[in-house]
């Protein structure tokens, strides 16, 4: 789990450091997907099994440059968020397990 995603590189070593300790796969999730420059093809390259990110940036059409990446929809929750904001009510309880 991480906040933003840029080149993809530190995600990208920590999979090979977590497969070379044992784990079977390793999957990313992370808020912000920046992906800049050769990020994409850096991910598929890659031993991550799966990167998943938000739409909170639009990735557009690069996209299609990796089967392993997955996009996640904030829409419902900025929804939620914005209707419970003009009703008064808790915004925070979004966000508690």
């Amino acid at each position: 789990l991480d906040d933003i995603i840029d080149s993809a590189g530190t995600i990208c070593n920590a999979a090979d450091k977590l497969i070379e300790v044992g784990a079977r796969s390793v999957a990313a999730y992370i808020t912000h997907g920046v992906l800049t420059g050769e990020a994409l093809k850096r991910v598929e390259k890659s031993r991550l099994t799966e990167l998943v990110v938000t739409n909170s940036i639009n990735i557009g059409p690069k996209t299609s440059e990796s089967a392993k990446l997955k996009i996640l929809s904030i829409a419902p929750l900025l929804g939620e968020a914005i209707k419970r904001i003009s009703e008064e009510s808790s915004v925070s309880s979004l966000f508690e397990f």
